[in-house]
């Protein structure tokens, strides 16, 4: 089955800032997008790739769209309360009916995000452009599947503890930096029937997603939020009768969530 995919992009600073141009000429999305395609082209995946920008955001991520979308990568930063809070509605149902969710880099301000994690999702932060080296933690999870231990970033921006969000589900991934701080820079949530990956290299002044190690990262995340095989319906508050499960009827004994 296709894996259909959506890459957000908020494409603000590649239209406003010389030096994010001179990094990313064609948009931050399209690398990404592209990377997608050709790590999961290599790795015999069917899958679609797509672009939705904050401009065509009503269009690019409606229900119907949304409806058709498996995984949806989303990078932001300067632009997060442009994103229409209907949007963000249908974004968090789908994710709750089983879409998977990809934050990337300042996306952790994101408001789907921070609807889905329920804190304030804030941090450390400083840019001067330091090495950041991304650790793997739990070597058996699929998103560290051929990933390097560990991914050396040149120069990055720096995140760092205290995070403020709910402790992960799963920790994959550990960052360092030069300056000494640390970073729980992956990290896997479920939320209903979907999950999310968030995942924080990636600021918009550094060539971090042209990183083959970043790419493989950003492949497997995909594969590993797609939606399992089940009924996409969230699961509903229902009265329950006593013993409706020793009904004879068998549509009253087995209810598929």
């Amino acid at each position: 089955m296709t894996l259909r995919i959506a890459v957000f992009g908020e494409n603000r600073h590649e239209k406003f800032d010389p030096k994010v141009q001179e990094v990313y000429p064609e948009g931050m999305h399209t690398v990404i997008a592209d990377g997608l395609r050709e790590v999961l082209a290599a790795d015999g995946v069917d899958a679609e790739v797509r672009i939705a920008l904050l401009d065509d955001i009503d269009e690019s991520l409606s229900e119907e769209a949304l409806a058709e979308t498996d995984v949806l990568t989303w990078w932001g930063h300067m632009a997060h309360e442009d994103v229409p809070d209907e949007v963000v509605a249908r974004v968090v149902r789908r994710v709750h009916e089983g879409m998977g969710l990809i934050p990337l880099h300042s996306a952790h301000y994101s408001k789907p995000f921070k609807a889905l994690m329920g804190t304030t999702c804030s941090l450390l932060w400083r840019n001067e452009g330091e090495e950041e080296r991304v650790w793997t933690v739990n070597g058996s999870h699929p998103i560290a599947r051929g990933v390097p231990h560990p991914i050396v970033i040149p120069a990055q921006e720096m995140y760092g503890e205290m995070f403020d969000i709910p402790a992960p589900d799963e920790l994959v991934f550990v960052s360092s930096f030069t300056g000494g701080e640390v970073f729980r820079s992956g990290a896997a949530f479920r939320r209903g029937k979907g999950k999310v990956f968030y995942f924080s290299p990636g600021d918009q002044e550094y060539p971090v997603y042209y990183q083959s190690e970043i790419q493989r990262v950003l492949a497997n995340a995909v594969v590993w939020a797609r939606p399992e095989e089940r009924p996409s319906a969230p699961i509903k508050i229902a009265n329950a009768p006593r013993d409706w499960f020793r009904a004879d009827d068998p549509e009253g004994t087995a209810r598929v969530i």
